[in-house]
């Protein structure tokens, strides 16, 4: 049975040197956002820091692993925490993105299914996004 990492020990295990600004802004995604959020969201939340210090945390985050982009066609990069398995790879999931609220959310328990590429093609990443409505908007729009 693995124990959660505290939010320190999860950037060190990234390799990312602790600042309060990293952890504060870490501490924040990792406790108020449950689905994608985008730069804006954070900036919203974390008024206090400015906005070029949490693109390059954002950026950060990313390429340390602890965060994937998501390019859901709003053309507001979205990110969302990666759940990472024994070798430190994000594992892919299905996102889902309301044509009405216009949130994205992480179906962290729905994969992304193999797709079959032809001979000499290498994936390096998938990202899998179904357009749709969230259980909210279906409801609204059934009433």
């Amino acid at each position: 049975m693995h124990l959660p990492l505290s939010d320190e020990q999860t950037l060190l295990n990234a390799g990312i040197r602790l600042t309060a600004v990293r952890l504060m802004v870490w501490q924040q995604i990792r406790h108020a956002f449950t689905d994608a959020f985008s730069l804006a969201d954070l900036e919203a939340a974390l008024s206090t820091v400015d906005r070029s210090t949490l693109f390059r945390t954002l950026t950060l985050f990313t390429e340390s692993h602890l965060l994937h982009e998501i390019d859901d066609g709003s053309g507001a990069q979205k990110y969302c925490v990666c759940h990472l398995d024994d070798t430190r790879q994000c594992q892919g999931h299905v996102h889902l993105t309301c044509r009405i609220c216009h949130r994205t959310y992480c179906l962290t328990n729905v994969s992304i299914p193999q797709v079959a590429l032809p001979k000499g093609f290498e994936p390096e990443e998938t990202e899998y996004v179904v357009k749709g409505l969230c259980p909210r908007c279906a409801a609204a729009k059934g009433k």
